[in-house]
């Protein structure tokens, strides 16, 4: 299989790059940056910026693919581009879409592929809304043979993922367990949350390239497990050996501090999801997720505690928390003391 991957360094796409290798996928990189492939086998690297069309299209001059796979195409007119750039070039083009882009509430908890889409609170999600119409539209029109698959809350061995956290990510969140400071949670920390470990999605992803009953379908690929945003934070904790101090703060409340939070939880992480996979079963037989979130996490913790690198503080990230907690805590005693 002849395959060309758009972004293949971030959290999902490393993951299934990796794999892809390891299973002698002829693989094409289109990265815009110089530094050379790191992975070995049959890999090269063309050095262009999808972002500017009239030079990917130079790039690529005369190639054909058997799969494109883009993993960084967050807007209605990248996906219009990629229809232009990728017509006639490919048997299958895959549009990583979102989780994120199901109806925020959901009517059901169950939430499946024919949940509707629908998220009125996060740009990011409504993007990939429009998008994903776009494509199926052209799907519909000429035949263009795209594939959506959507993700929730796909974490790896560099990344932790955290409820409430600021630019860098989970890192900042599990050193301030480290260093005894409380953490944030949204709402109560009961709301149910899926993380699924980006081995187990590269496995489903690759089952589902060159796969021809994938094409003009929406697929999610996501773990079976659901946790409370509470277990998920004692499970962190257990991973370092100090169980962190929770304090929970309404979305309301950290909206008020943060709109960006607003967001990013009222269109997503404040929600209850829990996922129904028998279409990506279906599509790929025999796959189901096999890593737990405790041993997945464990195993980014490890990483993480091994490779300083990747140990990127936030101080900015770090004062908010203070100052939040140091406001709520005060509003909280004020509060007991006022009788009805």
């Amino acid at each position: 299989m002849k395959a060309l991957f758009i972004g293949g360094t971030g959290t999902i796409s490393a993951a299934i790059t990796e794999l892809a290798v390891r299973q002698g996928i002829e693989l094409t990189l289109l990265n815009r940056g110089r530094t050379a492939c790191e992975l070995s086998g049959n890999v090269r690297v063309i050095h262009a910026d999808i972002n500017e069309e009239e030079e990917a299209s130079k790039a690529l001059k005369d190639e054909s693919f058997d799969v494109v796979a883009n993993f960084i195409s967050f807007t209605p007119g990248q996906a219009r581009r990629d229809i232009r750039l990728f017509s006639g070039r490919t048997d299958q083009y895959i549009y990583i879409s979102s989780a994120s882009a199901y109806q925020k509430p959901c009517s059901h908890y169950l939430i499946s592929e024919s949940t509707p889409l629908s998220n009125p609170y996060w740009t990011y999600s409504q993007n990939k809304i429009i998008s994903e119409n776009i494509l199926l539209d052209e799907y519909r029109k000429s035949g263009f043979p795209v594939t959506i698959v959507r993700p929730s809350h796909t974490y790896g061995r560099t990344k932790i993922p955290v409820a409430v956290d600021g630019r860098n990510g989970g890192w900042p969140v599990v050193s301030r367990i480290m260093r005894g400071k409380p953490v944030i949670i949204h709402g109560d920390g009961l709301s149910l949350w899926t993380f699924t470990h980006n081995t187990d999605f590269a496995r489903a992803f690759l089952g589902l390239m060159g796969n021809f009953h994938a094409i003009g379908e929406a697929v999610q690929i996501t773990s079976d497990e659901t946790l409370t945003w509470n277990q998920a934070y004692e499970i962190i904790g257990r991973h370092i050996g100090k169980a962190p101090e929770i304090v929970h703060m309404s979305v309301d409340f950290l909206a008020a501090s943060n709109p960006e939070y607003r967001a990013s939880l009222t269109g997503d992480k404040a929600n209850s999801v829990v996922f129904d996979n028998s279409k990506i079963k279906r599509l790929v037989p025999g796959f189901h997720a096999d890593v737990r979130f405790d041993q997945g996490v464990g195993e980014s913790i490890r990483y993480i505690l091994a490779h300083p690198e990747y140990q990127k503080e936030d101080p900015g990230f770090d004062v908010w928390c203070d100052r939040m907690i140091d406001i709520y805590r005060r509003a909280m005693q004020e509060a007991s003391q006022i009788k009805m």
